[in-house]
């Protein structure tokens, strides 16, 4: 996984290291850098600036959970280890023209520095790494390294796969470079599974070599051969010092400025609440599902929207939940939209729930009222139920006088209904609720009902 901070923030907000320290990595005091020599059109210099001896940091940790079961919401929580995290020089990119059989390159991005993460082989799916790269990209906003957007090329993912039969070593292993989203890399490696199963069933030998995801077709194709390890020549950078951290502030040198370099005690107390802190944190605090936390989480802006809702309103955390992901997150996702771009603040959704919660409107005429605040988000609550007459019809003798309506209107429904079919009243208090559109409380009515008809 590489992940880049081109504008030249990453060092000088020390957040390499924070993102080392969240993903639970030893740091190693002294790095060093090398270079890694090899020829392709995209490296013109011929070589790459990297830590292939004492990297920035080893020996991490990424805890990342997915959903199982039948309806998707038995949460799984694993967790992989992190080999080791360093900083090395991004190459350009190649642009391949299918049409006039040529390749272009970009080298726009060639040499900025960029920092990649090696994880150890003990992810099994492609869902199991999707998962696991969600994961981190969440931990990278909440500590603000980057954006981490892979449409947009701030975090990359290169997926090694190799298949063995249990009990054997990995097999040859094909890497698939430059995976672009989360919903790609587990589609590129699952299907790298499937190939390389069907070439070692039907006898064949599974090469060593480079491959990419063709997005439009579903598979991965061949791009070129692997290098083996010696074919780098790796030698030490001449032309770039070590790399020092230091544990604490006692332990920078004499004359050295503390403000200047990296202390590691200084980061930690800088670290953020991470993603599965939240999750836990929202589930113990609101008793909401342990699925919904992972929705609250995921979606940017979502938890604050939430917990703005929980804290203005008097209803259950319960069912602000509902609210928050039903009937908003339904909203947004149609519309392709952002939750900072909703037109219904928190303010205006509490104040919504609020009004069904004290019996002032319905549920159903709640719903209601919040599509209209969606194409109307000018005007207020109260001004929505007040202009379309949407107040709960509390007036016991009003109720009576619709109820009769709909009984004397239905004779061969109450007479099924005096005869034992209980089930027919749902129809009569489904007429009520057309008459008043949803503006009685239906345990009210039931209770009328059958009184009338018994």
């Amino acid at each position: 996984v590489t992940f880049d901070q081109s504008n030249g923030l990453l060092l000088t907000k020390s957040l390499l290291w924070i993102s080392c320290l969240a993903l639970n990595c030893t740091i190693n005091r002294k790095s060093l850098f090398d270079r890694k020599h090899y020829f392709y059109a995209d490296m013109p210099a011929g070589y790459q600036i990297t830590q292939q001896r004492v990297p920035i940091a080893v020996n991490g940790m990424l805890v990342y959970s997915h959903f199982e079961g039948r309806r998707r919401n038995q949460v799984v929580t694993k967790s992989v280890k992190i080999k080791q995290i360093q900083l090395e020089q991004d190459s350009g990119k190649s642009l391949h023209d299918d049409e006039q059989s040529q390749t272009l390159i970009d080298l726009n991005r060639a040499g900025v520095g960029l920092m990649e993460l090696v994880m150890e082989p003990e992810m099994c799916c492609g869902e199991e790494a999707a998962a696991a790269v969600r994961e981190l990209q969440l931990i990278l906003q909440a500590l603000g390294t980057c954006q981490a957007n892979m449409a947009e090329g701030q975090l990359r993912v290169d997926a090694n796969v190799s298949v063995h039969r249990p009990g054997e070593p990995l097999g040859v292993r094909t890497e698939v470079k430059n995976i672009n989203s989360v919903r790609h890399l587990a589609k590129a490696i699952d299907y790298e599974i499937q190939r390389q199963m069907e070439v070692l069933q039907s006898a064949g030998k599974v090469l060593n070599e480079t491959r990419a995801f063709d997005s439009k077709s579903g598979n991965t194709i061949p791009m070129r051969d692997k290098e083996g390890l010696q074919d780098y020549r790796f030698m030490p950078e001449p032309n770039l010092p070590p790399l020092f951290v230091y544990e604490s502030k006692a332990s920078v040198p004499a004359g050295v400025d503390p403000a200047q370099v990296v202390v590691i005690d200084r980061l930690s107390a800088q670290l953020p609440e991470l993603p599965s802190v939240k999750r836990t944190r929202l589930v113990e605090t609101y008793g909401i599902l342990q699925e919904h936390s992972f929705t609250l989480v995921n979606e940017d802006g979502l938890m604050d929207y939430f917990e703005n809702v929980v804290q203005t309103t008097k209803a259950e955390p319960r069912k602000v939940i509902g609210w928050v992901i039903k009937e908003l997150m339904g909203n947004l996702n149609s519309q392709n939209l952002k939750v900072s771009q909703s037109p219904i603040s928190p303010c205006a959704l509490a104040e919504l729930i609020n009004l069904a919660e004290s019996g002032h409107i319905s549920s159903s005429t709640a719903k209601q009222v919040f599509q209209e605040m969606w194409k109307a988000p000018e005007k207020t609550v109260g001004q929505i139920v007040k202009e379309q007459d949407l107040w709960m019809i509390n007036d016991k003798e009003e109720l009576q006088k619709i109820c009769r309506r709909i009984v004397d209107s239905h004779p061969e429904e109450v007479q099924i209904i005096r005869r034992g079919n209980k089930k027919v009243l749902n129809k009569l208090m489904g007429e009520v609720q057309r008459e008043t559109k949803g503006r009685t409380d239906p345990v009210q009515v039931r209770a009328i009902l059958e009184k009338m008809v018994s």
